[in-house]
């Protein structure tokens, strides 16, 4: 199963493409990192931990 790859920060909403910076929970709630180290890498919507989104080269 593959991974979604959301294209914006659920918090602020500002536009992730797939080279951004971006850290993701076990739910694959996404966030911008702005966002994640103001949260101190917790997610707002579950407390998981948010770690760094595997980026996707565009073909």
């Amino acid at each position: 199963m593959a991974m979604e790859m959301r294209n914006k920060c659920e918090k602020c909403d500002i536009i992730l493409n797939h080279e951004s910076d971006a850290y993701i929970c076990s739910y694959e709630f996404t966030f911008c990192s702005t966002c994640s180290t103001g949260m101190n890498y917790n997610c707002i919507n579950c407390n998981g931990e948010l770690v760094i989104r595997p980026k996707r080269k565009v073909q």
